[in-house]
């Protein structure tokens, strides 16, 4: 083989290896009702684990709120659903969508128009507050109030939890995910965590976590939604509102939300 011939193929290789890395090499024939898929057959949702209620693993497999509801969409296209675990970071940037490792971002993931400019959004799906949580007795009625008593206070990174706590000046211990949170909380490394409130409801539901509650809760105003690849999938993101629409109209809504959640609010 001549060294120009070689030269062809390494670029050429070289070409196809940078097509797949930015989500270019995706086969053409794994489009369902006009929705792009990275694989035939399935659509692949980029999550971080663990996250409950959204999305955690139990006896081998990813279970949880935001799970049984892309299980809708998947059923909706006659495919089914994958689950990657990512790095949160990659996923609120679009970075993972846009190099083809995934179809859809579900990750408890609050819509904010700085995302928004990376990756696209779909309908709100979930209204979410934060909350803190710390021993029982322990009660804090603002966020200037925790601020004010000097407690060690931990966040997990990435989230809007961190950033609204360091917003209002809370010099937050960051975690790299809510498992390593609460741990932190466990082994008094810090005195109080805030999270998504489902979540922290969620860790109460356990025995092991008796000795805690939740000691404020802040409303934050925040909406959660699930995110294709910016101007990239508008058939994909049309099907996803759809179905959350009309899981809210046919009662299925509030069954999966009764499931992992608990009692659904009547504006919910």
């Amino acid at each position: 083989m001549s060294r120009r011939t070689t030269l062809s193929a390494v670029l050429g290789t070289l070409l196809a290896a940078t097509l797949t890395a930015c989500g270019g090499g995706g086969d053409e024939n794994a489009t369902v009702q006009g929705a792009k898929l990275v694989k035939a057959g399935q659509i692949t949702t980029c999550t971080h684990l663990p996250y409950p209620p959204f999305q955690s693993e139990q006896g081998g497999k990813v279970v949880g709120f935001d799970v049984d509801l892309i299980d809708l969409v998947a059923k909706k296209l006659g495919v089914k659903q994958e689950i990657i675990d990512t790095p949160f970071e990659t996923i609120k940037t679009g970075s993972a969508l846009n190099a083809g490792k995934c179809d859809v971002a579900a990750a408890g993931m609050t819509i904010k128009p700085d995302r928004a400019k990376f990756i696209d959004f779909s309908q709100p799906y979930f209204d979410a507050t934060q909350a803190v949580m710390a021993a029982k007795g322990k009660e804090w009625k603002t966020i200037e109030d925790l601020k004010a008593s000097g407690v060690k206070v931990g966040t997990q990174a990435s989230t809007t939890g961190e950033e609204y706590a360091r917003g209002k000046g809370v010099d937050s211990i960051s975690f790299k995910d809510s498992a390593a949170l609460l741990n932190g909380l466990r082994t008094k490394r810090v005195e109080a965590v805030i999270l998504d409130y489902p979540v922290i409801q969620g860790w109460l539901k356990s025995a092991d976590n008796a000795a805690y509650a939740v000691a404020g809760q802040f409303d934050t105003g925040e909406q959660y939604g699930f995110a294709v690849r910016k101007a990239q999938n508008p058939e994909l993101l049309k099907t996803i509102n759809e179905v959350v629409g009309q899981a809210r109209q046919d009662g299925t809504y509030k069954t999966i939300y009764e499931k992992w959640i608990g009692p659904m609010p009547e504006d919910g």
